[in-house]
């Protein structure tokens, strides 16, 4: 039997059709602590993701894995994969996560490292971001809660965890699971609430990301699906009656809004 490694986080990427982007991720990751590695799922891209592309693109200082998925499964099956990979074939302290075209402040996994272990009870850390419209140069702040009962609170209105920015506690998908299906577009969502009920989450005031604004992505072309999957996700996890009610009229009137205005005053705001 093979020895599994022990790594301080494997960094989980799932890919489809953009191999490129995920290159491009890469190129930012940097890492000053112990081992560490990168999972990358093919979520069945046209042309399978080649290993050996990415270690030419990137160099060979970094261990890249790819998980290749047949078939196109969708974003919860991928990361459910990948999940299930890590667990079976390494021991790590932490996951983390950034997607295709996304990249990373080289700093970012230091900083997130170091304040997991500094807090043995923070199950799931984040850092602030920016969104970047690489069409258009233009770009816009992403400022959240930063306290575990203000980031509680402030979940029942919005996702203050970007996905790609998110470092959370391996032991804990014993009690959470994976990402839970029923929440097609709002996964991430999902299980960011099933963790924050087994420990306390933090934010990094910093932005250590920029993700990339894709008005060709998901969900940017399904603003209504993602909203009534943001609507299930706060009926089924919070607890608060009063915060649900505030919540869900947040959500009915994004609904009402044009997905260009949403954009435009999240850029006015920030």
């Amino acid at each position: 039997m093979a020895v599994r490694p022990n790594l301080d986080f494997c960094l989980l990427m799932p890919c489809f059709n953009n191999e490129e982007g995920l290159i491009r991720s890469l190129r930012t990751v940097n890492y000053t602590g112990g081992p560490f590695m990168v999972l990358a799922v093919d979520d069945g891209s046209a042309v399978p993701v080649s290993p050996a592309k990415i270690q030419h693109g990137i160099g060979m200082g970094m261990r890249v894995e790819v998980l290749r998925l047949e078939h196109n499964q969708g974003i919860t099956n991928a990361l459910n994969a990948g999940l299930a990979w890590i667990l079976e074939h390494l021991y790590t302290e932490f996951v983390a996560r950034l997607d295709c075209a996304d990249v990373c402040d080289p700093s970012r996994f230091d900083k997130q490292v170091l304040r997991m272990r500094s807090d043995p009870g923070l199950v799931l850390t984040g850092t602030w971001c920016f969104f970047r419209d690489y069409d258009t140069g233009e770009q816009y702040r992403y400022i959240t809660a930063i306290s575990n009962e203000n980031i509680i609170r402030e979940m029942y209105h919005r996702n203050v965890f970007i996905h790609p920015t998110v470092m959370f506690r391996t032991s804990m998908l014993g009690a959470t699971g994976f990402y839970p299906k029923g929440f097609e577009l709002a996964e991430d969502y999902a299980f960011f609430w099933t963790l924050m009920k087994h420990g306390k989450v933090g934010m990094i005031a910093e932005f250590l990301v920029t993700c990339e604004i894709n008005k060709r992505g998901i969900s940017f072309a399904n603003k209504g699906k993602q909203l009534a999957a943001r609507w299930r996700v706060v009926s089924s996890f919070g607890v608060s009656g009063l915060l649900k009610l505030r919540g869900f009229l947040r959500l009915a009137g994004l609904f009402l809004l044009p997905k260009g205005l949403i954009l435009w005053l999240k850029k006015k705001k920030a």
